[in-house]
């Protein structure tokens, strides 16, 4: 399979990688050798107004031939694409989605963004994810008396998973449990630590927040957070807290006031004019969700208290002793929107800048759980979790199906999803993962997480039904762009069919319930994207796509990887034209980095044929 023109916005397209407003900045465009191109400009839209510029040759290095334009950064995100000139005259665009042959809109040319980029730690970031009451409980836990909303459970009760019992069952675990647990994390390979909610709430989640002041005493308190944090620190590693900024909890002090006085000050903070069909007042809710009362961020005074006053709540943990490195923004996609108010941008820009001015390395990430492309981009969110534009797709392509061993004929909804993940080819899976990437920059996509699920979703091990489609899994997980993410318990093969359901405690205790088959791998995986800076920082070439197999190049400055990933067996695959792989006897042999497969060996065209067998996860380094 030929390889066809390229460009993305990784270094080795544009090697100016945080451009500034005004500056002009060089970019590359990577034609194959042969390919019908004669004439290549750039366009832009400065101030909406289309402009061309005729790109030059740059070089030619064998099998490529670059050409290159120099783009002006005129507005804070920069719009540009390729016109590709035939030798007959006719012309294909070259956009973010890729070659087309019809005029199509701006929103999914390439983008140069000026804002200040994130910070430099969270490209190299493996996070782990941890649902603190279900990780680990430290000797402290046994002499905390559970509270009047629990259901106290052993650490081998089953999770309940579905019903009013899901989130009020109790298991104790503390901050000090995962502080004393961190040589598993090490062992595993991963640098940075992600806490769902630590403070105090009437559930199990915690995203019911009654307060923002203090770590719940049911987790230790402030002194185990400062523990912890000492802890993830002196291994060189970062931490990340989650915020809640669309809704609190009805036992939040702000609204118990607000609800007991109409004329408390803390009544503007929430929504209180909405009606019922019998005409009694009540407030607006998280998806009607009454023990979730949503913020009014069109109150000054909720700015000033959750962002911008001196000892607000998003400060206060980001300063020593606590020191987290940034948070995580729980339901950003509905913060700021409630009908006619749409103050969602002014949040996100307001969070960041004051993230930045209480530490300048500071990450603010927001959850999306649908479409996010409308609301990255800007001086707002450094990024999102990707679940639209990987996890479900990744689902979907690898999901067990109801003949496979251990498959099943259906899985809950994906995000209220109806009827679950449908089960796709690779083509499907492409096309989906393709159609979200392309409509943000590369430095979204890239500093956006990727995960296999979380503790809103179905256990990975669940969706695929076997350990060797999860390791394919988690093969795309670190080889693809974007900032990988573990939920705790998925490098055991922990199972779990929806959110709650998936909210597994860690079987430490048990070593019969951890598949160290599935260990080894994650292990193996993450040591991979350690070691291999193009797999951290190049860009993405989709080579190959068929029913069952999926193939892409990692390009860096550094070398080259090449991607194989299919998730059942099938014809072998030979390509042509890649940009490293040489004559035989001449060019190098492609080393195996993971996945046992033989080295890659070109034939007499230059041509390398990669196996067939499946499913398997296959990287080679040309």
């Amino acid at each position: 399979m030929p390889l066809s023109p390229h460009h993305d916005g990784s270094a080795l397209y544009v090697p100016e990688q945080e451009p500034t407003l005004g500056q002009t900045v060089p970019v590359f465009v990577r034609v194959p050798e042969g390919t019908d191109v004669r004439q290549v400009h750039v366009r832009t839209t400065g101030d909406g107004e289309p402009r061309f510029v005729e790109a030059t040759v740059d070089r030619r290095d064998g099998h490529d031939v670059w050409w290159r334009a120099d783009v002006e950064v005129r507005n804070p995100v920069s719009n540009y694409r390729f016109m590709l000139t035939g030798t007959t005259g006719g012309y294909r665009w070259l956009n973010a989605a890729g070659q087309v042959d019809h005029d199509v809109p701006d929103h999914g040319d390439f983008k140069l963004v000026s804002h200040a980029p994130p910070p430099a730690w969270a490209r190299d970031a493996l996070i782990y994810q941890i649902f603190p009451d279900r990780f680990a409980r430290s000797a402290a836990a046994d002499g905390r008396t559970p509270p009047d909303w629990a259901v106290p459970c052993d650490w081998d009760t089953p999770v309940v998973g579905y019903g009013p019992q899901a989130p009020r069952q109790f298991y104790g675990g503390d901050l000090d449990g995962i502080t004393e647990r961190l040589d598993h994390l090490d062992r595993l390979g991963v640098n940075t630590v992600y806490l769902t909610p630590i403070f105090p709430a009437r559930s199990n989640h915690r995203y019911d927040a009654a307060g923002f002041d203090a770590v719940d005493p049911l987790l230790g308190g402030d002194a185990a957070l400062v523990r912890l944090a000492d802890a993830v620190r002196a291994r060189g590693w970062r931490l990340l807290g989650d915020i809640t900024s669309n809704h609190t909890g009805d036992a939040h002090e702000w609204f118990t006031r607000a609800l007991a006085d109409a004329d408390a000050p803390e009544r503007e903070l929430y929504y209180f004019d909405v009606t019922t069909g019998d005409g009694e007042p009540t407030y607006e809710s998280w998806n009607g969700v009454r023990s979730l009362p949503k913020l009014n961020w069109g109150s000054a005074e909720l700015r000033r208290r959750f962002a911008t006053a001196p000892d607000s709540l998003l400060r206060r943990w980001l300063r020593p002793p606590y020191g987290l490195d940034g948070w995580r923004v729980d339901v950003a996609n509905m913060t700021g929107r409630r009908g006619a108010d749409a103050y969602t941008h002014e949040v996100a820009r307001l969070l960041r800048e004051v993230v930045a001015q209480t530490r300048a390395d500071g990450l603010l990430l927001a959850e999306h759980g649908h479409d996010h492309t409308g609301d990255l981009d800007r001086d707002g969110w450094h990024g999102t979790m990707n679940y639209v534009g990987f996890t479900d797709p990744v689902w979907s392509w690898l999901r067990a199906g109801p003949g496979d061993a251990g498959g099943r004929a259906a899985l809950p909804n994906f995000l209220g999803t109806p009827g679950g993940a449908r089960r796709r080819d690779a083509h499907a899976v492409l096309a989906t993962m393709n159609s979200f990437r392309s409509l943000v920059s590369w430095r979204s996509y890239v500093h956006s997480w990727q995960l296999l699920g979380s503790h809103d979703s179905a256990r990975i091990r669940t969706v695929v039904g076997d350990a060797a489609r999860q390791e394919v899994a988690a093969g795309l997980l670190v080889t693809l762009p974007g900032t990988p993410v573990i939920f705790a318990g998925d490098e055991w093969g922990l199972t779990g069919g929806n959110g709650e359901g998936s909210r597994t405690p860690m079987p430490w205790h048990r070593p019969e319930r951890r598949d160290t088959g599935t260990f080894a791998a994650y292990r193996a995986l993450l040591a991979l994207r350690r070691d291999t800076p193009e797999l951290r920082h190049g860009g993405l070439r989709w080579v190959y796509a068929d029913a069952d197999t999926l193939v892409f190049l990692r390009e860096g400055t550094t070398g080259t990887a090449l991607v194989l990933a299919r998730r059942a067996a099938g014809p072998p695959v030979r390509l042509t034209g890649l940009p490293t792989a040489g004559r035989a006897g001449v060019g190098p042999a492609g080393e195996n980095l993971h996945g046992g497969a033989p080295a890659l060996r070109p034939a007499a065209d230059g041509g390398v044929t990669l196996p067939g067998d499946g499913p398997t996860f296959q990287v080679w380094r040309l």
